[in-house]
């Protein structure tokens, strides 16, 4: 049996509630889904809300506006709130990250979900409509 989950892309604003859109969608009202893009990467594999027998299906609707509150202005803002706890490492790579995204240039927290789901789901799993 396939499960099919459908994303109401209307629905996210921003990063914060895609967090609360994919959560209900995956384990209904008030559902969890995981807050961060790891965790996300981790749900999807399966056993933290996807079904870990069963084939599923991700229906991203309305996915153009998703694209638009997911994208670079937002993706800035998500960097931003990186650093305060970025090892010192990283924060050259941060910083690069962050200029391209305040110039629109770059890949957006969008492009970075799709990537996660590709990754991490069987091929035809995402279908955005």
């Amino acid at each position: 049996m396939t499960v099919t989950y459908v994303i109401d892309g209307s629905g996210v604003t921003g990063l914060d509630s895609f967090w609360v859109v994919i959560g209900e969608a995956v384990n209904g009202p008030g559902g969890y889904f995981g807050r961060g893009l790891d965790a996300f990467a981790d749900c999807l594999r399966g056993g933290m809300g996807t079904p870990d027998d069963d084939d599923f299906v991700i229906e991203w609707r309305d996915h153009e506006m998703s694209a638009r509150a997911l994208g670079h202005e937002e993706t800035a803002r998500y960097l931003r709130g990186l650093f305060p706890r970025a090892h010192v490492s990283s924060l050259p790579r941060l910083r690069e990250e962050l200029a391209r995204a305040e110039e629109g240039r770059g890949p957006t927290l969008f492009d970075r979900l799709l990537e996660i789901v590709r990754e991490e789901t069987d091929p035809g799993t995402l279908r955005l409509l």
